[in-house]
Formats: structure tokens, C-alpha cells, sequence
């Protein structure tokens, strides 16, 4: 199967009340239909990019980055790479180099939410799948090249820092979060 594959798969599988949310995730399917290379940062118009928001539930507080580029707080992703074989492993791929922590476990239930930006040319579109991903027990993080800082929030200050996209993501995770048994 080709990530290409897998990504329509997820999002077919990708069930939401949200109407805005199931029209978020027609306008992928209908990019993937349209756009066999609709996965690649080389995509005229747009691509798909994989996220994962770093949280650690026993901590109440979530891990950021400062983005070189966009110098805005955003939650770890970015484009998918040729040896990517899935859209979850891409997120979770993208998340462990951005924070630096390894041992990540991706929250169950696949994605949290879909959110479509505009990012500079000649990209156009992101239209990001995103994920979280839970902390192991003492993890530390360690800034990569592609941030200017790294930096944890509790989850009632994300939204001092972060634009819409980030805070609803949070609020995505802590819903699935407290669905979750155990937790």
C-alpha cells in the first residue's frame, strides 16, 4: 500500500460531527482523487502534511514549537517523506524529530482533527492531518534545526501563544483524552 493509499483510507475512516470538519476531510479525498502526488511537498496547489500535538497528560501541559520559518507556537509536523508508509507514522515521525523525544505513543482513535492553511509559495496549502501523541514517563526534549525554541504550556495557556488551529487541536485532544478508559 502506498502512503498515498493510506492516507485516503484514514480519512475515509476519519468520522466526525463536526459538518465543518466532514468538509474539511471531502476537500482531502477530493485532492487525493484529482492529485496522485497530492502527498508531496512538489504538489501544485497543495499537499497533505502530518502533525502530532505532543502532550503529557500526567504533567497537564503540552509541548510547542517556536517554527523557524513561521515563527508562530505550532504543534510538531510537517511534509511527508518518500520513505513514509503511513500518514501516522509520518505524524509521529515528524513529532519525535521535531521534540526530540523518543518513545512517542500516538493517542488511538487516528487523527484528532484536519485543518487547511496557506503557507508561503510555493507550497500553497497544507492541508495538515493532525495527531497527538503522548509523552513516555521522564521524556526531555531537545530542540532540532527546524525550531527556534522549544517550550511547554499548560493546557489554559496554549491560547495566549497559539492560534486557532493549535488551541482547537488541544481541545480535540483533551476531548479524546477524557473518552479514553483509564486516563
Amino acid at each position: 500500500m502506498t502512503l498515498h493509499d493510506d492516507a485516503v483510507l484514514v480519512l475515509k475512516g476519519y468520522e466526525v460531527e463536526d459538518p465543518r470538519q466532514r468538509e474539511l476531510r471531502q476537500t482531502y479525498l477530493d485532492h487525493l482523487a484529482a492529485r496522485p502526488d497530492g502527498m508531496w511537498k512538489a504538489c501544485g496547489g497543495g499537499h497533505l502534511t502530518a502533525s502530532a500535538l505532543v502532550i503529557d497528560p500526567e504533567g497537564g501541559r503540552v509541548l510547542l514549537t517556536l517554527h523557524r520559518k513561521l515563527r508562530m507556537w505550532l504543534q510538531m509536523g510537517g511534509h511527508c517523506e518518500p520513505g513514509d508508509t503511513a500518514l501516522a507514522a509520518a505524524a509521529l515521525r515528524e513529532a519525535a524529530e521535531e521534540s526530540g523525544i523518543t518513545g512517542l505513543t500516538l493517542l488511538p482513535g487516528g487523527p484528532v482533527r484536519l485543518d487547511r492553511h496557506p503557507v508561503p509559495a510555493p507550497c500553497e496549502w497544507h492541508l495538515d492531518v493532525q495527531y497527538a501523541a503522548t509523552v513516555p514517563p521522564g521524556a526531555t526534549e531537545r530542540i532540532s534545526d527546524e525550531s527556534l525554541e522549544l517550550r511547554w504550556f499548560p493546557y489554559d495557556r496554549v491560547s495566549e501563544v497559539a492560534d486557532t488551529s493549535v488551541v482547537r487541536l488541544v481541545e480535540g485532544t483533551l476531548a479524546r483524552l477524557g473518552a479514553l478508559p483509564g486516563v
